[in-house]
């Protein structure tokens, strides 16, 4: 089958042999016509097969037909990509084959200044590029209108997801007119994808030219295990071999690809950075110096992962494990592009094995992991398969260690024969120093009695002498400091010192309002001269005297 066979137009046709275009892709020979009967299409293709030029072709062919000036603000086609790197290959390829039609065309993207934006949609265009924040924003300052709108796009749906755009298509989707032609491409369909198509496309036509996530088959990949710190090395060696020429290494981190840049620079490789906080000048600049062979080695994150479309990228390398298996996908379709080969490696870290191996299952293929066979006599040291006791030990040694089941506190006896029970450790009692082996034998009637406090001299009164004294709470006597006394004979010795001059003092117990602390021969219910704060006797007139320090205790009800 050739192109001739869709019966497109005679400029189009011209653009197509310029290009080389000889033979349509599967995506092409089965979408094409179907686009050119006006149905709504829900198309899964895989990145590098050529969907671009499937979905772009006969939507130019039918805006020529119409031959129809747009209004003013507004487009007769929209065109939603995820990305602005998609966003500019899409407008180059527009660009392209519309050389000998009258079709105008803009690009709305995030990054760059309003003003040429709001200029270009000034007299309306055919075909309008845009992501969809940005889209949003001159929706909502009445720059651009969807009213006229009779052909919608969605590129890369399951980006679009992932990037969290989904919310803004349905608003957009919403201001278009309902009688339309709406057609959507993912590489993968998600659940929201297949809800999103079922919201808004009248009765699609499903096409799928390959299972999904599941990589060209002409890449041949390869997966090195290697611990983070020996990652810098391996880059260099890889891209030292001589069959290396156009590569693109994948990070996870905008950090990360900063990083491999400044390293790779320095080891005298020419090397470019992409990722998100880059400027749209320095992304296009990034591209342009790529494309242009200025430089051969880009370190680029996953926004970038569907938004570069240039030949003859030989190599493609996740530093990082992707932690979506479908994005792993993406990123190595980067290479074998248009019915090259390529080749894919990934550096996996032992800690990264689980993403490996989602991966495998989702593309349902299995990997042969390389490790380093510390050959002296090859540069990088050789490599050699792993085998599968290598990987149940790195395996094991990352599991954390469980703990045992702790031991039950009361009255049972240990695992090494100790009891706890009268106290006791294991290898001995506490309270009355008994041996191991009798110590888990004992019974709760050996254990040594215990004063009651609740009844006779071995009650309240009499534990308080012992502590005092310096007794314990099990009865075993504990040795007393000698020549130190204790706090209540030091604080009763202060009180009688205190009578002793003169000086009234509240005695514990006593309540307040009491007479304990008035002078003889007072009146009931003076007031003491501490309380008033009057001079005792023997001390001179106007100088505060404070109580005694002695606190009452409090009583056995807590209060």
């Amino acid at each position: 089958m050739s192109f001739a066979q869709f019966g497109l137009a005679a400029p189009l046709m011209s653009v197509l042999t310029e290009l080389g275009y000889e033979n349509p892709t599967p995506i092409q020979s089965k979408v094409i016509p179907l686009i050119k009967d006006s149905n709504d299409i829900v198309g899964i293709a895989q990145t590098g097969t050529g969907k671009t030029a499937a979905y772009l072709l006969p939507l130019i062919d039918l805006l020529r037909e119409e031959d129809v000036l747009p209004k003013p603000k507004s487009c007769r086609a929209l065109i939603l990509v995820p990305t602005r790197e998609l966003a500019a290959q899409v407008a180059q390829s527009v660009a392209d084959y519309t050389k000998y039609c009258p079709i105008a065309s803009a690009v709305i993207v995030g990054g760059v200044k309003h003003r040429p934006q709001y200029k270009a949609m000034t007299r309306g265009v055919d075909i309008l590029i845009a992501t969809p924040g940005r889209l949003e924003d001159l929706m909502s300052s009445g720059a651009v209108i969807l009213g006229h709108t009779r052909v919608a796009v969605l590129d890369e749906a399951d980006q679009m997801m992932d990037l969290g755009f989904m919310p803004a298509i349905r608003r957009i989707l919403a201001k278009v007119p309902r009688k339309r032609q709406t057609l959507l491409f993912s590489a993968t369909m998600p659940k929201q994808v297949r809800s999103l198509a079922n919201d808004f496309l009248n009765d699609p036509v499903d096409v799928a030219v390959a299972a999904e996530s599941k990589p060209i088959e002409k890449i041949e990949q390869r997966v090195y295990m290697i611990s983070k710190t020996d990652k810098y090395d391996a880059l260099v060696s890889f891209l030292s071999a001589p069959e290396v020429s156009r590569t693109i290494i994948f990070t996870r981190t905008k950090h990360g690809a900063d990083r491999a840049t400044k390293f790779l620079n320095q080891k005298g490789f020419g090397v470019a950075a992409l990722h998100g906080n880059k400027s749209q000048s320095q992304r296009q600049k990034a591209l342009g110096d790529f494309r242009d062979d200025k430089i051969q080695i880009l370190v680029a994150t996953d926004i970038a992962a569907r938004g570069i479309d240039i030949d003859d990228i030989s190599h493609v390398i996740n530093y990082d494990v992707p932690n979506i298996p479908e994005i792993y996908v993406h990123r190595i379709g980067r290479t074998a592009r248009a019915g090259r080969s390529g080749v894919a490696i990934t550096l996996c870290a032992d800690d990264e094995r689980e993403h490996l191996g989602q991966i495998e299952k989702v593309t349902k293929q299995s990997f042969t992991r390389m490790r380093s066979a510390n050959d002296e006599t090859k540069p990088d040291g050789g490599w050699r398969p792993e085998i599968q006791s290598e990987t149940d030990e790195v395996e094991f040694a990352h599991k954390p260690k469980s703990r045992g089941r702790r031991p039950q506190r009361g009255g049972g006896g240990r695992s090494n024969g100790g009891a706890r029970s009268g106290g006791a450790r294991s290898g001995g009692a506490r309270s009355g120093g008994a041996a191991q082996g009798d110590a888990s034998s004992r019974n709760r009637s050996d254990r040594p009695a215990r004063a009651d406090r609740r009844d006779g001299s071995s009650g309240e009164d009499g534990a308080k002498r012992d502590r005092s004294a310096g007794g314990n709470r099990t009865g075993s006597a504990k040795p007393a400091k000698s020549g130190k006394p204790s706090r209540r004979e030091r604080s009763e010795a202060k009180n009688s010192e205190r009578s002793d001059s003169g000086r009234p003092f509240k005695k514990p117990g006593d309540k307040p309002g009491g007479r304990s602390g008035a002078k003889p021969g007072a009146k009931p219910g003076a007031k003491s001269t501490a309380r008033s704060g009057a001079a005792p006797a023997g001390k001179p007139s106007g100088k505060k005297v404070h109580r005694g320090s002695v606190r009452p205790p409090r009583s056995s009800s807590g209060r």
